[in-house]
């Protein structure tokens, strides 16, 4: 059989064990782009797609691949990382294992009742987050040269504790996993592990019923030890002394340690004095809030990865208005992708406004009667003072009535004060607002030219 006939045989049984709807979503569309030497490459529509896809049906893709191929086919996706370019074509391993970071399956925890060997480890990283897909900008650079000297030289004593704080969203979870993975590929044979404080807890608290002894040689016995949200452990004596003592020894033997917060050591409340202090013993490193760099360039290699072509004013709008944090901006275009696939529309400005009206708060300067009557005499190039005339050319009288439109719209001014401005009637003003609104149903030229102007506001 060609891999064609072999692919078709196992959408059959995948068609078979699915309803109709979910085939016609998630795998009509999907082809058989090669099947050699155990390795079978299917192409699908973006990253975004393949994430879906294994998140709501990896078992009967599976069963489906295990029943047409047999045993042991390791499963690669295909696809443009740009719609229009195929020459961005990527290849993308199936989520079932990582190569670069060795791990066992992502459904289990990190033990802390046994001591696997150095290969058998799984150190909990994301694979998704390397160093290569870390943009870097000035509110971040600090951080991501020190974090990538620790991976280099894991002995470095002079970053030993790693302490890296910020508000949620500005990527330290993706950095410190980052030296993780970096390290892991530096020494495949380094017992590095990525938890949680919250996870931590709950394993102390399991621990502590049961064989505390073999929790403490567990932890002891880790090379890099990666804990993310250090706060978490916030009023909980035991835990945190418990800590204390891992993180003296591994201090003493030169292990690296590196944790995150959301405030600096000196901000935190809850912790013993003893503890704070050895968070401050090595560095200490803040991650600003994104600056409008940074933004841009997580937004385009975000929309690269899950193939999502982004017009340059609907970027622009995105990196502008989403400041707080990378997770949000990652968010709307998530958001976006979905809204674009789901109604069949093509990714507009108006789109990205109503995807971003109840995601985010867009913070407006205070826009007055003066600068709507501007950056409409801008648009059209015609000279302001002619809004205030009584002319009636059609490129005068159109322009005014955009006016009036947007000065009720966005500045929420009183009709009344509308037309005592531009020496109209409050009827007129009236007429005018509902002819606009009228025409932008119909000509996407004006609808067009009302967004652009709003967009400059």
């Amino acid at each position: 059989m060609t891999h064609e006939e072999l692919w078709a045989k196992c959408c059959q049984f995948i068609k078979d064990n699915i309803t109709p709807q979910q085939y016609d979503t998630w795998f009509r569309d999907i082809t058989s782009d090669s099947y050699a030497d155990g390795r079978l490459v299917l192409t699908v529509q973006s990253s975004f797609f393949v994430d879906q896809l294994e998140e709501r049906h990896q078992g009967v893709l599976r069963a489906g691949i295990k029943k047409v191929y047999g045993e042991g086919v390791q499963l690669y996706y295909r696809y443009r990382t740009v719609q229009s370019d195929p020459s961005t074509a990527v290849s993308q391993k199936s989520s079932g294992s990582s190569p670069t970071i060795l791990a066992q399956s992502k459904a289990q925890p990190a033990n802390p009742f046994r001591q696997p060997d150095a290969l058998d480890f799984d150190p909990q990283l994301n694979p998704k987050y390397t160093f290569e897909n870390y943009c870097a900008s000035d509110s971040n650079k600090i951080a991501r040269s020190i974090g990538m000297a620790i991976a280099d030289n894991p002995s470095l004593k002079t970053f030993n504790p790693l302490f890296v704080f910020g508000p949620s969203g500005v990527g330290k979870t993706h950095l410190i996993q980052a030296i993780g993975i970096r390290v892991k590929e530096r020494n495949p044979h380094a017992r590095v592990l990525y938890v949680t404080a919250r996870l931590f807890q709950s394993q102390y608290t399991a621990a502590a019923a049961k064989n505390i002894n073999s929790f403490f040689h567990f932890y002891q016995s880790i090379d890099t030890l990666i804990i993310d949200d250090i706060q978490d452990l916030q009023n909980m004596p035991g835990t945190q002394n418990t800590f204390f003592h891992i993180f003296n020894h591994l201090h003493q033997h030169d292990r690296q340690i590196i944790m995150s917060s959301d405030c600096a050591p000196s901000e935190m409340e809850g912790f013993e004095a003893r503890l704070l202090s050895r968070f401050k013993w090595g560095m200490q490193v803040e991650l600003e809030r994104p600056d409008l760099g940074l933004r841009r360039d997580v937004l385009k290699l975000k929309a690269e990865q899950d193939g999502l072509s982004l017009p340059g004013e609907v970027a622009e709008y995105i990196a502008s208005n989403v400041t707080q944090s990378v997770r949000e901006i990652e968010g709307i275009v998530v958001s976006l992708l979905a809204h674009a696939t789901v109604l069949n529309r093509e990714i507009s400005l108006d789109l990205a406004r109503r995807v971003m009206a109840n995601a985010v708060k867009i913070k407006r300067r205070q826009v007055n009667f003066e600068m709507i009557t501007d950056a409409v005499a801008t648009h059209y190039n015609i000279c302001a003072d002619l809004l205030f005339t009584k002319s009636r050319k059609r490129e005068i009288s159109d322009a005014r009535q955009v006016v009036m439109y947007l000065a009720k719209k966005v500045a929420k001014m009183p009709l009344t004060t509308i037309g005592h401005k531009l020496g109209r009637t409050h009827a007129t003003v009236i007429y005018s607002c509902k002819n606009i609104e009228d025409r932008m149903a119909t000509e996407k030229k004006l609808a067009s030219d009302i967004d652009a102007i709003e967009a400059a506001f």
